[in-house]
């Protein structure tokens, strides 16, 4: 009987000395995301975003001062069929610009020399006809040995569907806000087609 007693006590001080129950424990905070995913690294960023460019102005145009937004790089033409293309695409940084979108000018007479004005009469041709604001770049050689390097990196260091040579004025490449080069719109693709402002949409760093 008093085997029997001592046993009920000792089960008595088992259950006494159980942990009270507590709040429920805070989830465990989730892993840190790679830097990557959080910040795109140097890494992570497309082939675009070291290149330097001359402005119309004679000044720098740095790809890496434009990070974080989307820009569709156009090789353009005074005196070519597709040159009203300019008024096209001053509307279309007018819708977006406020959204993250830049479009770069980049004259070229490698077709039909179709563009054999001096950075003045050029300036002045694309202001005072399509009252153009958007960013106009030095006159560049877009295929050939002496190709610009921003086009070299278009043209070769893309992907399927993309890569290859400019084939006339007006070829657009569109570059995400790392620097990657995500779609290509020949020449005589309207800058306000549907398929060239749904992808701008699609890569556009602020919602509208």
């Amino acid at each position: 009987m008093l085997r029997s007693l001592a046993l009920l006590a000792l089960v008595a001080v088992a259950c006494d000395s159980s942990p009270t129950p507590s709040k429920p424990a805070p989830a465990e905070p989730a892993k840190a995301a790679p830097v990557a995913a959080a910040a795109p690294s140097a890494a992570a960023e497309g082939p675009t975003i070291d290149h330097v460019v001359e402005t119309l102005d004679g000044g720098q145009q740095k790809f890496a001062d434009l990070r974080g937004k989307a820009i569709l790089v156009v090789n353009t033409a005074s005196q070519c069929g597709f040159t009203p293309q300019y008024a096209k695409l001053q509307e279309l940084y007018g819708r977006y610009k406020d959204r993250g979108l830049v479009v770069l000018g980049f004259p070229s007479n490698d077709f039909g020399e179709q563009e054999p004005g001096d950075a003045a009469q050029i300036k002045d041709f694309v202001a005072s006809k399509f009252a153009v604001d958007f960013p106009m770049m030095n006159k560049v050689h877009a295929k050939g040995p002496d190709i610009a390097p921003i086009y070299k990196t278009l043209t070769e260091e893309t992907s399927e569907g993309i890569r290859g040579e400019v084939k006339w004025n007006f070829t657009k490449f569109l570059i995400d806000p790392a620097g990657h080069v995500v779609a290509r719109f020949e020449s005589p693709v309207d800058p306000l087609a549907p398929e060239v402002t749904a992808a701008i949409e699609k890569v556009l760093p602020a919602a509208g």
